[in-house]
């Protein structure tokens, strides 16, 4: 990989000099950080680097906040914080923080992104798992999740626990961002093409339109013994966000069997996790995110944690065979789900280049070659007979 150059960008950045488009690697990541494109007064985490994403930490303060808010252009964060927060908890220790509530924390990570490189944050995977709704606010800005090319400032993570109350720390990791430079995603021709060489997933009609390839939701529960999926209790124990394995899975969720049924009513506003019928993989010259599905075509939302990295579900990884975790939310009336039908579409995009590791290479990957699986705060759930 060819250096950063260091002299100075747009909004003050790092320039970097004629590298090629595409989402930034590991590598590439690293060597962002190196030059100065990414700051921070503690060291990153050894494992902190994903092949195509970077983990967020928290920082030491939460304000609990009225409401969601943009700061808008010209207005910072802080300035908004000044009249939104009721109350602020040391996370040193570690805090509870409790559902219907929201939270806001700025993480230890700032920027200084060259001109032509932006970024797009998104929960990650547990995070999703646990219906926690978080979001990524810089300074001006006018959306959620969305970092413009060459911003330089901070970061603050929006939180709202929307099911279990969570216990967070100082440097726990609830979100992620990609760094991007270019246009990078596929247009329809490209990923049809990539899907006859690939096989992205095991369709036999794949059904691509709008530069994404439709994802169906399995509810014949047939690969898991009969069982369909998950939906969350409510009124339950806390959940420490950096534990793993430490719970009981039905202390939290209540496991959905089929019954000799291929359909699911969801209730309104409840929580469910349910897997594709398609088992799902990411070449390694690429990356992919679930997006959010037409609410034209049903009352529900899919897939808080959009990001897949190169190498999931690909057989060279050990991933075979991987289903996407569909993390479910009805909205205001009740909705039947099909089995089969369309519950999200999977974008995929350009690396700049292949990360020296793949996802499920040693790099204690939670998820590679994944069924119907909860978050890994909770042991390993067997079926009744």
């Amino acid at each position: 990989m060819r250096p950063l150059n260091r002299t100075a960008g747009q909004g003050g950045g790092v320039q970097v000099d004629q590298l090629k488009p595409g989402i930034l690697p590991s590598q590439a990541i690293a060597a962002l950080h190196e030059a100065g494109g990414i700051v921070t007064k503690r060291a990153f985490d050894d494992d902190q680097i994903q092949p195509a994403s970077l983990d967020l930490r928290l920082g030491r303060t939460a304000w609990r906040i009225r409401a969601s808010f943009l700061p808008g252009a010209g207005t910072s964060v802080k300035q908004r914080l000044e009249d939104l927060a009721l109350h602020k908890l040391d996370l040193a220790d570690g805090a509870v923080l409790e559902t219907g509530c929201v939270y806001l924390v700025q993480l230890f990570e700032k920027l200084r992104l060259p001109a032509d490189v932006s970024a797009a944050t998104n929960p990650k995977s547990s995070t999703g798992r646990l219906d926690v709704f978080t979001r990524v606010i810089t300074d001006g800005a006018r959306a959620f999740d969305a970092i413009p090319a060459g911003y330089e400032g901070p970061l603050f993570l929006e939180i709202s626990p929307r099911t279990f109350p969570i216990l967070a720390r100082t440097g726990s990791r609830l979100s992620q961002v990609r760094f991007r430079r270019g246009v990078s995603r596929l247009s329809d021709l490209e990923l049809l093409t990539l899907q006859s060489a690939e096989q992205l997933v095991n369709a036999e009609k794949p059904d691509v339109v709008g530069g994404g390839i439709a994802v169906g939701v399995d509810l014949a529960g047939e690969a898991w013994g009969g069982l369909l999926g998950f939906r969350a209790k409510r009124h339950t124990g806390v959940v420490d966000v950096d534990r793993r394995n430490a719970l009981d899975v039905e202390d939290f969720w209540e496991p959905i069997r089929a019954r000799g049924r291929t359909s699911l009513v969801l209730d309104p506003d409840a929580f469910y996790i349910l897997a594709s019928r398609e088992a799902v993989q990411v070449p390694p010259a690429f990356a992919a995110e679930m997006v959010p599905f037409d609410p034209l075509v049903g009352e529900f939302r899919v897939h808080y944690a959009g990001f897949f990295d190169p190498g999931f579900g690909h057989a060279a990884a050990g991933g075979s065979g991987a289903r996407a975790v569909l993390e479910v939310r009805s909205r205001e009336v009740p909705f039947i789900l099909e089995h089969g039908q369309t519950v999200g579409r999977l974008v995929y995009e350009r690396m700049s280049e292949r990360p020296k590791a793949l996802y499920g290479e040693g790099l204690g990957s939670n998820y590679q070659g994944q069924g119907l699986k909860l978050s890994k705060h909770f042991r390993a759930f067997v079926p009744a007979a």
